[in-house]
């Protein structure tokens, strides 16, 4: 995958564009920063008027301004000083749901280029006060949503930024704090650069990180996620697209969910994508989840460096059959190296604002995954240089799962059911558990165990292919007879 050199490229040009605009004032355009004022109009006028100049910064100087939605256009960039608070109106009605996107935003951008938000300034989209307003309004009858566990939909609350079908994108040191729904979205865009952004995004449900939708050239850059749903996640919706030619090093993430997801929706695919120097913490679900279960692919994948502490799984690969209306899905060419992760007895998001769902139970820890169907089997992933540390205390009275044929032939394969690790209840293995695959290689893998488990380390189910250098261990001693294979041919173990 040769693709680093492009994204120095894409970088190189995206600055020129940016540090060649003419700066405009905000304030010149009566835009109040008093935090009373409702600046929508003013600052769509200003943007309007320069786009129509050919194009410029619009400088907001230190201030609190109140906005809801307005459209960001070509050879636009707002810069955001420090100090200087985009603030999200508490007031429902002062979002529009965009006909193209059918979603809600504070900013939106439809099919520009050369676009920009950058400086050391803030947009807090003040979310949960304009959701629970929202929640009323439905409430008294002049709102129409379905409350699904009492809550509005996602597309029925603002998020801070949503930009669809544009090019030549730079979101670089900004807070994003607070949003109504999603937090931001970068849809079907192309040369999309995101760099040095601290978002806090866990004021309400459904509040991700970043959702990038079927985007073509990506860099996602020494940012800090702290999201109450999936920190940085990549998602597919349309079957004729694909999101690919990725970068994302040097990131921090939490989330209530999972820290990277490929696949929330997976209707195109995923292609050519690296993660380097990801750190993880306090996340409820996966650090790393690719998930295929809507027709969709994901193929040539590097992910190299990762420390997860605190998270209640390592690794998610996952081919479903949930929307695929007759496609078949496919995961092939996966590499992950280079990881630390600890997984923790207890549920590692206790205490944040909102909590992961409390899991059914009973079931014991949940191992690390690759699980393909009987039809679409997962191909040719390599794991490398990879040490797990589980709690262990796998107890056959409290959940069983056992190696005999009748229990592994009972795990359902939940083709069409949402794509995380907890699905399948009890697993047999406390390490790692292998269905349906071809291919799948551990390299120098190491898995540490605190207490004793009722569990081997690994189960393989139908797996064609893979050579096993692994040590498995409880409290420092090396564990034998540490896997059991069923159904399962030609693997190499060390």
């Amino acid at each position: 995958m040769k693709i680093l050199p492009i994204f120095l490229i894409i970088i190189q040009a995206l600055t020129f564009r940016l540090a060649v605009a003419q700066d405009y004032k905000a304030m010149d355009f009566g835009i109040n920063g008093d935090g009373q004022a409702l600046n929508t109009r003013s600052i769509q006028a200003a943007i309007d008027y320069i786009t129509d100049k050919g194009g410029g910064t619009l400088r907001f100087t230190p201030g609190n301004y109140v906005t809801g939605s307005f459209y960001l256009k070509s050879n636009v960039t707002l810069h955001l000083e420090q100090g200087a608070n985009l603030l999200g109106s508490n007031n429902p009605f002062d979002y529009h749901k965009d006909t193209v996107v059918n979603w809600q935003s504070m900013i939106y951008a439809i099919r520009q280029h050369n676009i920009g938000i950058v400086g050391k300034g803030t947009i807090n989209g003040r979310g949960f006060q304009t959701a629970m307003n929202a929640l009323q309004n439905v409430h008294k009858g002049i709102v129409q949503d379905e409350l699904k566990l009492d809550r509005l939909r996602e597309w029925n609350r603002p998020e801070n930024i949503y930009f669809r079908e544009c090019k030549h994108v730079v979101i670089k040191d900004i807070t994003l704090r607070d949003p109504g729904s999603w937090n931001q979205t970068y849809d079907q865009c192309e040369d999309l650069h995101v760099e040095g952004i601290y978002v806090d995004s866990k004021s309400y449900w459904n509040n991700d990180g970043i959702d990038v939708v079927d985007c073509k050239n990506v860099v996602i850059r020494n940012c800090f996620f702290d999201a109450a749903d999936d920190a940085i996640c990549f998602k597919s919706h349309d079957a004729n697209a694909v999101c690919e030619n990725v970068l994302v090093e040097n990131c921090t993430a939490r989330s209530s969910a999972s820290a990277l997801k490929f696949g929330t929706v997976s209707r195109g695919g995923f292609r050519n994508f690296v993660v380097k120097n990801l750190v993880v913490y306090d996340t409820y679900r996966s650090a790393i989840t690719f998930a295929a279960v809507d027709g969709g692919f994901v193929e040539n994948i590097l992910v190299d460096g990762v420390r997860s502490i605190n998270t209640g799984n390592v690794i998610f690969l996952r081919i479903g059959d949930r929307w695929s209306k007759g496609k078949k899905p496919f995961m092939k060419n996966i590499t992950i190296r280079n990881v630390y992760a600890e997984v923790p007895a207890n549920k590692p998001d206790l205490g944040y604002s909102y909590e992961g769902p409390v899991e059914d139970m009973p079931r014991n820890i949940s191992p690390a995954s690759i699980i393909g169907l009987p039809d679409h089997k997962i191909e040719n992933v390599t794991l490398e240089n990879i040490e797990m540390v589980y709690p262990g205390g796998g107890n056959a009275l409290y959940a069983y799962r056992g190696t005999d044929a009748k229990s592994l032939d009972g795990i359902p394969e939940m083709a069409n059911a949402y794509p995380e690790f907890s699905q399948f209840k009890e697993l047999p293995a406390w390490g790692l558990y292998i269905r349906h695959a071809k291919q799948i290689n551990l390299k120098n893998v190491s898995f540490r165990i605190k207490s004793t488990d009722y569990r081997p380390t690994i189960v393989a189910d139908d797996l064609e292919g893979g050579v096993w250098d692994f040590k498995s261990y409880l409290n420092g001693q090396v564990l034998k007879d540490s896997f059991h294979l069923h159904q399962s041919k030609e693997i190499k173990t060390n």
